[in-house]
């Protein structure tokens, strides 16, 4: 019954999409130019497959090629237990912002507010649902997570592409890339990640399966160790990288609004974890099997697989795919920016890349300060991804329906597999707990210490992060 109220209340009245949808639907019966059809196939996405393909790819990015360094700093057993605990924590929490999101939008169209041309985000959800407080919170969290998570990608671009061209140092590598990402600023929003979300996730199956292949083949080096875990600081550093990795749903409201039916996503996040652990699980283990703690000084996994055509293309795919991570992360700051400069209606694609352009300015200055290719992952999730979709999605929906009659109208009831109400907050209460404890407690303190002995040992400003001497 509680689908069925969801499909009522939202599915033919989601006026945001810009009648795109409607005209599509028009669009079949009648002569469509060539133009229009390709404009439709590779840009204008809002499926369900569009969506899944949205979080695989967003999740997966560069973190794939730091998974085996936190292996070598938790060790094999802890390393595997952790991707499958947070993968699971995730896909809890996206839910939760999925049923926060249908929550807010239901009431906001029983009130005939139009959203044309605008884009429902976190922070505003936050706001509709519990006020000032909540919304602010949310958006100084959200923003600044998502202003680090465009930063690491701009990291790795200069990280990889040494692998393969060193005759300018990663500072300089990211000088270029960050003009490259900037160009993110002319793809107006979600619907139009269509192909490359696609694209990244081919991308990123081939370098997960690349790295497994090769470390199988290859085989164990001479004289491997897999001495981890050996300290609490390694540890728990180790512990927050991965919680980062399954910490990608902080864009979760702006692919939702981006679908054609929202109220389908409640399972799509949790097929895309099953399926990113496919390729994080095997990649991870065998690379670590490889070349055990020699990743304890290599945070990135390329850099022990000797130089082949196959490394190369991974290489290559892999940067590819954190342009298009860069927007994944960048694009919901581009709208908060838009709403602030009250650009964010227009209908101007150049106006409006011109007014996001400021967005991208400090994300290139912080990338060229910290160039802590892996450090600076476990860093981020424990201060910022903890609470961003973690311990504020489960609190907000604790908070929001704890009263009976919010639990009596609520759109989306639990079932009673999950224990109804009482296990929804049972499992809210855990996810709080630990993440606050383990994540941002015991994760925050290590992550610190070793993001603070990377700016002792190569300095802050680095024109090239742990880059192998020069050969003659």
């Amino acid at each position: 019954m509680a689908s069925e109220k969801v499909e009522t209340v939202i599915a033919g009245n989601y006026l945001e999409m810009e009648n795109r949808e409607g005209e599509a639907a028009e669009a079949e019966g009648s002569p469509e130019s060539q133009k229009s059809r390709f404009s439709t196939l590779f840009w204008h996405g809002g499926s369900v497959y569009d969506a899944w393909f949205s979080c695989a790819s967003n999740q997966v990015a560069q973190v794939l090629l730091t998974l085996p360094y936190s292996f070598s700093q938790l060790g094999m057993l802890s390393g595997i237990l952790f991707q499958l605990f947070y993968g699971l924590m995730g896909s809890w929490t996206a839910y939760l912002i999925s049923v926060l999101y249908v929550e807010y939008r239901t009431r906001k169209e029983r009130e005939k507010v139009d959203f044309r041309n605008h884009v429902i985000q976190w922070f505003e959800v936050l706001d509709g649902l519990l006020g000032k407080h909540w919304r602010n919170l949310g958006l100084i969290f959200n923003c600044t997570f998502l202003l680090f998570g465009s930063v690491i990608q701009l990291i790795a671009c200069a990280s990889n592409i040494y692998y393969i061209n060193d005759s300018l140092d990663k500072r300089t590598w990211t000088y270029i890339f960050g003009a490259c990402c900037a160009t993110t600023v002319f793809i107006p929003s979600f619907h139009n990640y269509r192909i490359w979300s696609f694209l990244g996730l081919i991308m990123t199956t081939y370098t997960a399966w690349y790295l497994t292949i090769a470390s199988l083949t290859l085989g164990q080096v001479e004289g491997v160790k897999h001495s981890g875990p050996t300290t609490m600081v390694l540890y728990f550093t180790g512990a927050t990288n991965i919680l980062y990795t399954f910490g990608g749903h902080a864009v979760t409201v702006e692919i939702m609004h981006a679908m054609w039916k929202p109220q389908k996503f409640k399972s799509i996040y949790l097929i895309a974890t099953l399926y990113v652990l496919t390729l994080t699980l095997p990649s991870a283990s065998a690379v670590y099997w490889a070349f055990g703690d020699q990743l304890l000084t290599h945070s990135n996994a390329l850099a022990l697989l000797p130089r082949t055509r196959f490394r190369d293309a991974a290489v290559v795919l892999m940067l590819i795919h954190q342009f298009i991570t860069f927007g994944f992360a960048c694009t919901p700051l581009y709208f908060v920016w838009e709403k602030l400069i009250r650009i964010h209606e227009t209908k101007s694609v150049v106006k409006r890349a011109l007014g996001r352009l400021p967005v991208v300015i400090p994300i290139w200055f912080l990338a060229i300060i910290f160039p802590f290719f892996g450090p600076i992952n476990s860093t981020v999730g424990s201060l910022l991804v903890s609470f961003t979709v973690y311990i504020i999605p489960a609190l907000a929906h604790m908070v929001t329906f704890s009263s009976p009659s919010a639990r009596e109208n609520a759109v989306e009831r639990p079932g009673r597999m999950m224990g109804g109400w009482v296990g929804h907050f049972c499992i809210n209460t855990l996810v709080v707990v630990w993440v606050f404890v383990v994540g941002f407690g015991f994760g925050g303190w290590a992550s610190t210490v070793n993001f603070v002995r990377q700016i002792n040992t190569f300095g802050l400003f680095t024109k090239c992060y742990q880059c192998p001497p020069h050969k003659p």
